[in-house]
């Protein structure tokens, strides 16, 4: 099961954890969509979405495509990390309604954060005007710092 938060999770229909395991794992083969890397392994990169692939044996970039110049000595000796990825489906145009699959993508957690990043800028904002606004409300006008 995917995680969901609970006051989200009404929003998603009673069928989502098969719908998003056949588009994770029936039509993207348990790879990334955007940028190829394999579900549940442990993959070296070093932060900037440059990361080994160690199928192929050959360091790819952000989109997943090879890369023509292999990173630096330095890159390689400061920057190595390690993650595990993990595939989510997840909603093109965001609306948990849309639930066809052409709306519907696998991402790794980097893509997913990488996709949803207007969206969550757009959210923040507004949770901050609501809190301002409150603020404003019961507490008379807010105070900048």
């Amino acid at each position: 099961m995917t995680p969901i938060r609970r006051e989200h999770r009404y929003f998603y229909p009673i069928d989502w954890s098969q719908l998003s395991a056949t588009i994770r794992f029936g039509r993207a083969g348990g790879a990334c969509e955007d940028c190829g890397r394999p579900h549940g392994r442990l993959i070296y990169h070093l932060g900037d979405g440059r990361w080994w692939d160690a199928e192929i044996g050959a360091w790819r970039d952000g989109k997943g495509k090879s890369l023509a110049r292999l990173p630096a000595l330095t890159d390689l000796v400061a920057g190595l990390r390690t993650t595990r990825v993990v595939l989510a489906a997840a909603h093109r145009d965001h609306d948990t309604a849309n639930n066809t699959a052409a709306n519907l993508a696998a991402f790794c957690q980097r893509c997913h954060m990488i996709h949803d990043r207007p969206e969550h800028r757009r959210r923040r904002w507004r949770t901050l005007f609501r809190r301002r606004a409150l603020g404003d409300l019961f507490r008379g006008p807010y105070q900048l710092r």
